[in-house]
């Protein structure tokens, strides 16, 4: 009888490990780390990645797959050798796959490429990276969204007028292509539309971009028309400076990105319009996607989040409101 439930136990116990042995190697069960790294840390466009990200942790978790993430990026949007030291400290901690918004196209192509040979694969998100080491590259069509806030300007101004463009920083390849999709639109679809500036920089922050468009303002306020900003800080420096001189509301201005001032903006007539992204989804799907990779499946090279142009007149709509306000409260907390 001994012997017996010795048998037993030992065939109980080699089952026990047999299983076990099954469950570490299946992808589905195993933890993950996956670094997320944005451009910077301040604006609302990227607690919106992260909030998207949180979500897709939560949604995997439901699946069996556990994901932990580490988000960690420059304070300041224009720090190349900080984001990069980011992401080569990330290589060293050994995670399993990385998310990347690159500030520029060019200066992150040696750690990301430096990671597929430590075997970390990167996906890249919101803005592009000029290198084939990438897995998958999620974000807006920026030239599309450049093309829609001048089909904005153009219907506002009826064909006519003088118009300002503040590009954002050199070296932005999400930002870069939104000016070029509104300067081809201009030129294409409304000749009588003349850019009377389209060569100066915001820089990196509110504040720069507010002394950058005193800078035009001071110049250019007694003969502009309209005005076009292609991201979140460009937008909220050129708002700053035309409510310093009493101008907002006076010339057409259509910017990029979202933020509860541009909605109180739209609200009083000081912005015509807002090119909004989904950064929530490029989070989600970001995380998703490498998570993806990682087991084994099939993943798009290329995939398009969308645009909608937000305007004082739809900005109550279902549709706006998911992409003005995404739930960062229900997935970052206190974060």
């Amino acid at each position: 009888m001994k012997i017996h439930r010795l048998r037993w136990f030992v065939f109980a116990l080699g089952l026990s490990i047999t299983i076990a042995g099954c469950n570490k190697n299946n992808p589905a069960e195993k933890s993950l780390t996956i670094a997320v790294i944005p451009q910077g840390s301040t604006h609302e466009y990227w607690k919106s990645i992260h909030a998207g990200a949180m979500k897709a942790v939560q949604d995997l978790s439901q699946t069996g797959t556990h994901v932990n993430i580490i988000w960690k990026g420059p304070l300041r949007e224009d720090d190349r050798e900080q984001q990069t030291q980011v992401v080569e400290g990330f290589i060293s901690q050994g995670v399993q796959g990385i998310v990347l918004a690159p500030f520029d196209s060019h200066a992150l192509v040696r750690p990301v490429e430096e990671a597929a040979q430590a075997g970390i694969p990167t996906v890249v998100v919101d803005s592009g990276l000029e290198s084939q080491k990438v897995v998958s590259f999620i974000s807006t069509d920026n030239k599309k969204g450049g093309a829609l806030a001048a089909d904005r300007m153009g219907e506002l101004l009826h064909g006519k007028g003088k118009v300002l463009l503040l590009r954002y920083q050199e070296g932005s390849a999400s930002t870069e292509a939104r000016e070029q999709g509104f300067v081809e639109q201009i030129k294409k679809g409304y000749p009588g539309i003349e850019l009377i500036s389209s060569n100066q920089y915001a820089g990196p922050t509110r504040d720069t971009a507010k002394r950058a468009s005193e800078n035009l303002l001071t110049r250019y306020a007694e003969q502009v028309q309209g005005i076009f900003t292609p991201n979140e800080s460009s937008t909220a420096g050129m708002l700053l400076a035309l409510q310093d001189i009493q101008k907002a509301g006076k010339v057409v201005f259509v910017g990029f990105d979202s933020s509860e001032t541009f909605i109180e903006a739209m609200r009083n007539k000081q912005l015509q319009g807002i090119v909004v992204q989904d950064p929530f989804r490029m989070g989600e799907l970001g995380v998703k996607t490498i998570v993806d990779h990682l087991q084994g499946k099939s993943v798009d090279k290329r995939v398009d989040t969308g645009a909608t142009m937000v305007t004082p007149e739809n900005m109550d709509t279902p549709e706006a409101q998911r992409v003005l306000r995404p739930p960062l409260a229900k997935y970052l907390g206190g974060l």
